[in-house]
């Protein structure tokens, strides 16, 4: 598959104010419409969303998403009528019949309702969802999840240059047939933000960011191609505000780097990884 096949829409943004560079806010309809347009025109399968994603999905369902391959996401609940009848909003917010990815949001949930996954298997032989799985912040929810032989058809975890965690875990993975979405290619955008500007709380990478910024050339391609260019990796699940950011970044895939492949920033305190960790 070629890179620009590999690449994902993420449509958070589509339904709330996401990201720590994002200065204009939820992206406006008539700019989502442009955006998938763009997808389509370019060969973008892939569109990633969630119920907890503010009013993405009924966004996307207004537009029209037919042709493409669907990935929502779903909250805990208490009962399997509650999880039906969120699958069942879901569906019609996105105005379509069948999930190509059904995901939950919160993995551990899987371990504290047991009858979840049950139930998604169920909907996956009714031919309601094509694919099931999780979606991940950690590590050491993929190992209680792998431990209790829940095996995904689809993982989504966080992957980029400062974070490798599962990495180590990428064998195992493919060798069970697991499609690995990947997220956060640039960690919210912490990438690009005015390093004089963050919080203390990210003191221990500002060093990295600095030295990335000022030494690696076309750092911003470097970061997508580092992730791209990992074969283990299936898609790429990557968020914008606008279309123009959106075909900058398919140019941008269509070049081959190597400068970050050879640096690896050591390892970084699982706490500055995970966005929901940071000050708000």
């Amino acid at each position: 598959m070629s890179k620009i096949g590999k690449i994902g829409l993420g449509t958070v943004q589509f339904g709330i104010d996401y990201g720590i560079s994002n200065v204009s806010g939820k992206t406006p309809a008539n700019e989502v419409k442009k955006i998938i347009e763009t997808c389509l025109d370019n060969g973008i399968s892939i569109l990633d969303t969630a119920s907890a994603y503010g009013d993405a999905e009924k966004v996307l369902g207004e537009i029209g998403i037919a042709g493409f391959k669907i990935v929502s996401k779903f909250m805990p609940t208490d009962t399997s009528e509650q999880l039906k009848n969120q699958l069942v909003d879901s569906l019609k917010n996105l105005n379509i019949s069948q999930l190509y990815g059904y995901l939950a949001h919160r993995p551990l949930d899987l371990l504290t309702n047991n009858w979840t996954w049950k139930f998604l298997q169920d909907q996956k032989s009714s031919g309601t969802i094509k694919k099931i799985g999780y979606s991940l912040n950690s590590t050491f929810e993929l190992q209680k999840l792998l431990d209790s032989n829940i095996i995904p058809d689809i993982i989504q975890l966080p992957y980029n240059f400062l974070d490798r965690r599962f990495e180590k875990h990428f064998e195992y993975l493919k060798q069970n047939g697991v499609e690995i979405h990947a997220r956060s290619v640039f960690l919210q955008g912490l990438f690009f933000s005015d390093v004089s500007n963050l919080h203390s709380f990210f003191n221990p990478v500002k060093d990295i960011l600095i030295e990335l910024q000022r030494t690696t050339p076309n750092y911003k391609e470097e970061l997508l191609d580092f992730v791209l260019a990992n074969p283990n990796i299936d898609f790429v699940i990557m968020g914008v505000e606008t279309s123009k950011q959106l075909l900058q970044n398919l140019k941008n895939a269509c070049n081959d780097y190597n400068h970050l492949k050879s640096k690896a920033p050591g390892m970084i305190d699982e706490k500055i990884l995970v966005p929901s960790n940071w000050p708000k």
